[in-house]
């Protein structure tokens, strides 16, 4: 299948009611083994390549590493590979795209946190990058799925204060939408309800990331959630059985 048929084929996995579930992964390795448990595409989490890798997340991980990762990942799957490309990984984010699109991928996450602060970009901001990062994928003649992550709800940890963010959410989903995103992702929103008003208004497919408060998959499906992904825990949970492995030996 050739890239621009992946990547139209990965945009169609997302569904109100049906959503695509993405159990990430961080490396050629974890790649496989999730394509052959029958996933119907591979995502990678930056968290998780940062840490196999022994980095912190936030782009601390040089982008030239992150590209050598997603070109092997790309060389034994055959499904469609979306990609968490952060914040860019800095000033050539346009190239760094580029890169990753010659490797292959056919989606990326791009967030709204300014880098190593408790803030967001302002919203005409982070409508340039995407409309930038869309010419850049238009240029090249790809669909690139652009996954519109907003970390308002992720740098809220008191769920209490979350239907109070909800204006500002809605306010920048559907500037996000206008500059080009072809999805929108809230990490950190774990209220059924509220994600519900979400999937509601929302003319993008929608993202949520599970976690020990989200709702079951049933519930967040039925809420009308278009895409499930699993962030940094397959990671963490699968390190936590090697190191009790390891301590059961030692």
């Amino acid at each position: 299948m050739s890239q621009q048929r992946q990547a139209l084929a990965f945009s169609q996995l997302h569904r109100k009611n049906n959503p695509v579930i993405l159990y990430n992964i961080w490396d050629a390795g974890s790649a496989l083994a999730v394509e052959q448990a029958g996933a119907k595409a591979i995502a990678t989490g930056s968290w998780s390549c940062a840490a196999a890798q022994g980095y912190q997340d936030g782009e601390a991980m040089p982008f030239a590493r992150l590209l050598q990762t997603v070109q092997r990942i790309a060389c034994v799957v055959s499904l469609p590979l979306t990609v968490d490309f952060e914040t860019g990984y800095g000033a050539d984010r346009r190239d760094n795209l580029s890169a990753l699109l010659q490797a292959g991928v056919v989606g990326i996450n791009v967030e709204d946190q300014r880098m190593g602060l408790s803030a967001l970009n302002g919203i005409r901001e982070q409508c340039g990058m995407l409309s930038s990062l869309r010419q850049v994928a238009e240029t090249q003649g790809i669909a690139l799925f652009i996954n519109a992550r907003t970390d308002i709800f992720l740098q809220e940890s008191d769920q209490s204060r979350h239907p109070a963010l909800m204006a500002e959410a809605k306010k920048r989903l559907s500037a996000y939408q206008d500059a080009g995103a072809s999805g929108f992702f809230a990490p950190g929103l774990s209220d059924l309800t509220l994600i519900a008003e979400l999937c509601e208004v929302s003319a993008l497919p929608v993202n949520i990331m599970t976690s020990n408060l989200t709702p079951p998959l049933a519930d967040l499906t039925a809420a009308g959630v278009s895409r499930i992904s699993y962030g940094p825990h397959p990671y963490i949970g699968l390190m936590e059985n090697l190191k009790q492995q390891a301590r059961a030996l030692y």
